[in-house]
């Protein structure tokens, strides 16, 4: 009875198209990395460090990809970020047409997982702010949301580290999804990328706190803009806001590029794969 409930339920409300699907998929995916991830960095400001510190934000956002992957992972592939979808294009894994639809929900993903965050820990954030939002300063709470660039920070230094650090993420993703390289045990990708963003956020954090995802950043941003914090989340930094929505993409295009012509271009061709295999089972068998 209850398996022709959900079969009528499918039959009305399921969704036919696979762009329809992919959409819900990232933009769900989306929603739960940044509830997780920008939820500890509000848990560790808000209580002052009392509940938390730098790890237990990295924990929160290896968690958090880890979980967004297994949530959208068979539906959409979990890019969960622009630059990955980038990557995808340039290597021919998700068809053009399907960018800006991947883009869009990512965008919105994290505008929601924002309005999320800040309805969480609404009371605590007023107790923290008097109700007077700052972006910059020892009571800044616009940081729970958005990246900002350290005061020892560059431009150019700032857009390096936002090109090498999305970089290194779409190589080590390209390679734990990679068959015909060692790749990861199916159902382990989600853990395996998890702790890419563990490693890159205790080795790449110094600077700006290692954004790498221009949804994660620019849909936060686009939430406190609106949600109090005024335009000045845009104008922090010396408009620092640019650097982590077009580093990454240059990093998710650079990181493709190396990945495609130091590894998966010299990958044998199914062909001679086959041929190769014969020949070990030949040798095998004269050997025996």
């Amino acid at each position: 009875m209850e398996d022709e409930s959900k079969m009528k339920m499918n039959e009305r409300f399921g969704l036919r198209r696979d762009i329809f699907k992919e959409f819900l998929a990232e933009f769900l995916g989306t929603f739960v990395l940044i509830l997780f991830g920008c939820g500890s960095v509000a848990q560790t400001v808000l209580s002052r460090g009392a509940l938390g510190e730098p790890l237990t934000i990295h924990i929160g956002f290896t968690l958090g990809v880890m979980m967004a992957v297994y949530i959208a992972g068979g539906v959409s592939g979990a890019h969960l970020n622009p630059a990955v979808s980038l990557a995808m294009v340039i290597l021919g894994k998700l068809h053009i047409k399907k960018f800006p639809v991947y883009v869009l929900a990512q965008f919105l993903g994290a505008f929601a997982g924002s309005c999320a965050v800040y309805g969480l820990y609404y009371d605590a954030l007023m107790e923290y702010t008097d109700g007077e939002f700052a972006v910059t300063g020892a009571n800044a709470t616009a940081n729970i949301f958005a990246s900002y660039p350290a005061k020892h920070l560059s431009v150019v230094n700032g857009f390096v580290d936002q090109v090498i650090a999305t970089a290194a993420l779409i190589l080590c993703i390209l390679a734990i999804t990679d068959k015909r390289n060692i790749g990861a045990p199916k159902g382990m990708e989600p853990l395996c990328i998890g702790l890419i963003i563990m490693a890159i956020g205790v080795s790449m954090g110094l600077n700006c706190g290692y954004p790498i995802n221009p949804a994660r950043d620019l849909g936060p941003r686009f939430f406190t803009a609106v949600a109090g914090w005024g335009m000045d989340v845009f104008r922090a930094g010396g408009c620092w806001w640019w650097i982590p929505v077009a580093g990454p993409m240059v990093g998710g295009a650079v990181g493709a590029g190396v990945y495609f012509l130091f590894i998966e271009l010299h990958h044998p061709q199914p062909e001679k794969l086959d041929k190769i295999n014969d020949q070990d089972k030949y040798e095998i068998i004269t050997m025996s």
